[in-house]
């Protein structure tokens, strides 16, 4: 079985199609047979994936910092809440659980989360597979900069093909279910695990 980590927004002044997307994701990776890993939220579309996950039988894990914890925005619901110390644990730990990861509409930390593992997955430090489920064309100001930078010279061709770019749920997953079938799948369990069922 393998583990999706999902990024995704956390704003609550969002209009309800990237919720009514959220929970599409959360069904269709249940579906599926995968685990979520996701930033630990109980709100917005992090509470929605989260939720539909479950719902459908799905296990899910939420990694969220301590400051946040206190913030009392955590999903208690979540099969295993991971508290780390700060945000870049918080990104270490999710990436560390992942197989794969899919990215759907989000602010700044949605969009730090994405840079961070596509540089990674450029640079040849992570194999897992990245994929963007983008309905809306919310990314498509960023596709713009990239090819920019490409046609610049600042960002390899290839570096640019890291990412794959979906705009429905079902072929982000078959992206990401064919890209797995040759990445290994890693099942670690470490950090701190303040709740987690038998």
């Amino acid at each position: 079985m393998t583990t999706i980590c999902v990024f995704c927004a956390s704003s609550e002044a969002i209009d309800i199609r990237y919720l009514e997307l959220a929970a599409a994701v959360g069904t269709e990776l249940a579906r599926r047979g995968h685990r979520l890993v996701s930033g630990g939220g109980s709100v917005s579309c992090m509470g929605a994936v989260a939720r539909s996950a479950r719902a459908g039988g799905a296990h899910t894990t939420g990694v969220i910092p301590r400051a946040l914890l206190a913030m009392e925005v955590a999903d208690h619901d979540a099969d295993e809440l991971v508290v780390t110390e700060d945000m870049r644990s918080r990104k270490a730990e999710m990436e560390r659980r992942a197989d794969g990861f899919l990215v759907l509409p989000g602010g700044l930390g949605t969009l730090e989360e994405m840079l961070e593992i596509w540089v990674a997955r450029s640079l040849g430090l992570l194999a897992k597979p990245v994929v963007v489920c983008d309905p809306f064309g919310h990314f498509a100001p960023l596709r713009t900069q990239v090819a920019f930078l490409v046609d610049a010279g600042f960002v390899r061709r290839e570096v640019a093909d890291a990412v794959r770019w979906t705009s429905e749920v079902p072929e982000a997953f078959d992206v990401l279910d064919t890209q797995l079938r040759v990445t290994p799948a890693l099942h670690p369990t470490a950090g701190e695990v303040l709740e987690s069922e038998p």
